[in-house]
């Protein structure tokens, strides 16, 4: 088939050496015939150097290579897609695992909100309690305040009344007793 084919490259590429009219087809002075013959020449040469083989051999080696290459491509892909997945399902565990960091720390700052409310609750309670114990107190001491006050007031009216109705012989009669009084109390 090759030869078939060469065969007919040569009968065509010669078809503008008969065109070239008077001189004939064989006459080496027509230039196109021996251009002709030369490249007729050159291809028979690559042809039996096996210069066909070699770029047949080469086209093959080449698309071995870029078959290898294809794969290479491929086996990088899918390794690439794997690697995509696991990044992307790190993704999503991380993502969930800030969406629990999340929600752990709103339900610290909830327990911390209700603590401080108690907290305050009890430091209002405490204070109003301080409060209250302070109000009580004051109040005993303005009770005792007043008492003492009336009780001073009520002896030195007494001691005016006394004054005024007692006579020397009954102050005496009065002191005598309470040494009396003393002196049995201290024997």
């Amino acid at each position: 088939m090759k030869k078939l084919a060469l065969v007919a490259f040569s009968v065509m590429a010669a078809a503008p050496a008969f065109a070239a009219g008077d001189a004939g087809w064989t006459d080496l002075a027509n230039t196109n015939m021996v251009v002709t013959l030369a490249f007729l020449l050159f291809v028979t040469f690559l042809g039996y150097m096996g210069v066909h083989k070699m770029l047949g051999a080469q086209l093959d080696n080449r698309a071995d290579g870029i078959k290898s290459e294809l794969e290479e491509a491929r086996a990088l892909r899918e390794e690439a897609q794997t690697i995509l997945a696991t990044y992307e399902r790190k993704q999503k565990e991380v993502a969930k695992q800030a969406e629990r960091i999340v929600a752990h720390a709103k339900e610290e700052a909830a327990n911390a909100a209700a603590a401080a409310k108690e907290d305050l609750k009890a430091s209002i309670a405490r204070r109003l309690a301080n409060a209250e114990d302070q109000i009580v107190s004051a109040q005993a001491a303005a009770v005792k305040e007043v008492r003492d006050t009336a009780a001073q007031v009520a002896v030195a009216a007494a001691r005016d009344v006394i004054a005024k109705q007692m006579t020397a012989t009954e102050g005496n009669s009065l002191i005598d007793d309470a040494i009396k009084t003393v002196e049995a109390k201290l024997h």
